[in-house]
């Protein structure tokens, strides 16, 4: 027996008498606020913020009027990825090792401000102010609470990984968006999902099937499935949250069928549910980063774009096109694979993956010292920019994720759990080759999970009206001497952020550990 589709539910007040109640309670969960008006204007309020932010001196520093640290890979790349309408011709040295995408949005901002600091950089600032923007919507619907998706919003503000991130003229704060973006996507769909099925349970239809209804065009989590390929098409570690994230989804669809009460959710999640989610989150994807590609594709001159006839045979049966992204791509997975540390010759910066969730490493992007006439107000004067995670947000990282897998194991809360996968697509693959040269920016795309993480633990300190007016009060201090403790913090560390000159005990009393220096 086939069921019908679902249909999009109707507000709450239009279902028709529920058969099944408290299923369909179960399925709906807590509402989204009503407040829609107040959600606006706060996250309007706190982008604008967080922007402000992000863009103060996004000219400096610079390196003699050059990029800074990694911006001197990128940034020549941008520049030629301007220069020939979408693509690189760099074959002397093929130090190409990213998708395009990334540098696609670098080369707007060149083109729009020039072959200078701030065209470097303001792709990513803006990159960077949006995801404060998602990340307030998300932390709102993960907590039902306009409050703690604001809070959200100033965590990430405060955190000094996405905001030294946003800043400079590298790609990492590009995948942080995008996954952000389909994170965002995937709980929307969830909540899409829920609704639909709590129609067919008010209409008594569940029983249709015992695979449950089919529930037709899905379009969330085909936006979803978009903005894993772009992650994917800015940079490759954006593989891992296809995986992570298509699991994800997965376990949303078998959780919704039960608890709809059809009579096979997990089989009816393989038969109505798995193919259009291999569709959404594979194949999309491909697409997607092969789009990117496009402009490689139509060239002439792009990095091996011809290496059929030269470093390849002629002949076979796929077009030469796709043969030489494959050599292309392949040469570049090899660089990735021997990028390994150098026995007795590590580079200064680099970390392990054990040592990112508390940053314990962070890494110096650019330093100058001077004499006092810099106007630091001492006979010696430093600038510096340091990637570092704000103490006060990243060393509470090891009781905040450990809180959401305490949660996880005891009550079965789906919004922790979507987090620790958010988080651990991040991190965890990382650990799979530990002798490989790594470094701490690559938790740039895991920041803002740890932020939510630290916000749904926020929530039980903050606790429910039901709980009384003197335990709100006490949890309400509590989240706010926590808030402002991160971000007095952040403001302590504003200087290494941006590289303003000071002295240089200022600068011994930012490096707070040994491992800093």
């Amino acid at each position: 027996m086939t069921a019908t589709i679902a249909r999009p539910a109707p507000p709450p007040a239009a279902l028709p008498a529920p058969r099944d109640a408290p299923a369909v309670a179960q399925l709906l969960g807590r509402p989204m606020p009503t407040d829609r008006l107040r959600a606006g204007i706060v996250t309007l309020v706190l982008t604008l913020v967080g922007g402000v932010v992000r863009f103060w001196g996004l000219g400096w520093p610079t390196d003699q009027g050059t990029p800074i640290f990694d911006e001197k890979h990128y940034v020549p790349q941008t520049w030629q990825v301007l220069r020939n309408g979408g693509y690189e011709d760099n074959p002397g040295y093929e130090l190409v090792v990213h998708p395009p995408l990334s540098k696609q949005l670098m080369a707007v901002g060149q083109w729009i401000f020039g072959y200078d600091p701030v065209g470097w950089r303001v792709a990513s600032a803006l990159a960077g102010t949006l995801c404060i923007l998602l990340i307030i919507r998300i932390a709102r619907r993960l907590t039902r609470s306009t409050l703690l998706g604001g809070l959200a919003g100033v965590l990430l503000i405060a955190d000094g990984v996405s905001h030294v991130s946003s800043r400079v003229g590298m790609i990492d704060i590009f995948p942080a968006l995008f996954v952000l973006a389909a994170f965002a996507a995937l709980l929307v769909d969830r909540d899409d999902v829920r609704s639909r099925l709590a129609v067919v349970v008010a209409e008594g239809r569940i029983g249709a099937s015992v695979y449950g209804p089919r529930l037709g065009v899905r379009w969330w989590r085909l936006v979803a499935g978009v903005c894993i390929g772009l992650a994917l098409a800015a940079k490759w570690s954006g593989l891992y949250y296809i995986l992570f994230f298509g699991a994800l989804l997965i376990g949303f669809d078998a959780a919704a069928r039960r608890a709809a009460g059809v009579a096979r959710p997990f089989v009816g999640t393989l038969v109505r549910d798995v193919a259009p989610a291999v569709w959404a989150f594979v194949a999309v994807p491909v697409l997607c980063y092969l789009a990117s590609w496009l402009p490689w594709i139509a060239s002439e001159t792009g990095t091996d774009r011809h290496a059929v006839g030269q470093q390849l045979p002629v002949g076979g049966i796929l077009p030469d096109w796709l043969r030489g992204l494959a050599y292309y791509s392949t040469k570049v997975l090899e660089f990735h694979a021997t990028l390994d540390t150098p026995r007795g010759n590590p580079h200064p910066w680099e970390s392990k993956p054990w040592t990112w969730p508390m940053g314990l490493r962070p890494m110096l992007y650019y330093y100058e010292s001077g004499t006092g006439d810099l106007g630091c107000g001492g006979p010696s004067c430093v600038s510096a920019v340091m990637l570092i995670g704000t103490p006060a947000l990243w060393w509470v990282s090891i009781p905040a994720l450990g809180w959401s897998i305490w949660r996880v194991v005891t009550t079965f809360d789906w919004r922790h759990a979507a987090v620790l996968v958010g988080y651990g697509a991040g991190f965890l693959p990382w650990f799979t080759n530990i002798d490989r040269q790594m470094y701490f920016f690559y938790m740039t795309p895991v920041a803002p999970f740890l932020v939510l993480a630290v916000v749904l633990a926020l929530g039980e300190f903050l606790g429910r009206r039901e709980q009384g007016l003197e335990r709100r009060r006490t949890g309400t201090l509590v989240v706010g001497v926590y808030t402002g403790l991160v971000v007095a913090n952040f403001a302590w560390l504003w200087p290494v952020l941006v590289g303003t000159w000071i002295t240089v005990d200022r600068w011994n009393a930012e490096l707070w550990l040994p491992s800093w220096r």
